[in-house]
């Protein structure tokens, strides 16, 4: 999923390193990106979700929550650092709806089919979206939604919207986003396996 790229001699990995996670996980990032305001009727109680790309467990903790006992939330990174910091965060009431899952270089590699998938953040990183996009296809059951959410600060409109064709020509059907301060979203629909 990290996608590298080369600039004279020195080599870029574009994903957020596990140093940085208080930028992730802090109390003004919980107010301004909101879970609950965010996955309002996107995520319910039942639900299996998958969080690609969790970080430190921001979202994947609170869809826990709106999951309930009855639900599954797979919280999947390619870091092992970032896993531990969601693993340290688990408790009783969660440790049983919370699945740590690795993701490999190119491959989410999640074979259980889910209802709804976040990708917050994470799609500008990874190094064919449309590979992505495909896997998470694969494993979305009939009518699932996928919400991606991209930082306008390093994603441009332009960008976004190509990522929203790609999707398209897929077989992905766009409906609005929630609002998201800082932030680019669109959810997509499978119209076709």
């Amino acid at each position: 999923m990290a996608e590298k790229h080369q600039k004279g001699f020195l080599l870029f990995n574009r994903v957020c390193p596990v140093g940085l996670t208080w930028v992730l996980d802090n109390f003004f990032r919980r107010w301004i990106h909101n879970p609950r305001k965010i996955f309002n009727g996107l995520v319910k109680e039942g639900m299996t979700v998958l969080d690609v790309g969790c970080g430190p467990g921001v979202f994947s903790i609170a869809m826990a929550d709106m999951v309930g006992k009855s639900g599954k939330v797979i919280a999947a990174d390619l870091q092992d650092g970032m896993l531990e910091k969601v693993k340290s965060k688990l408790n009783e009431s969660n440790k049983a709806i919370i699945k740590l899952h690795k993701c490999g270089e190119d491959k989410i590699g999640v074979n259980e089919k889910v209802d709804f998938v976040l990708v917050f953040y994470v799609l500008h990183e990874v190094p064919s979206q449309e590979g992505f996009l495909r896997e998470i296809k694969s494993i979305l059951k009939p009518g699932g939604l996928i919400l991606i959410i991209e930082p306008n600060f390093h994603v441009g409109k332009k960008a976004f919207e190509e990522s929203i064709a790609t999707a398209i020509s897929m077989g992905f059907k766009c409906e609005k986003g929630p609002k998201v301060f800082g932030s680019r979203a669109i959810i997509l629909r499978v119209l076709s396996f």
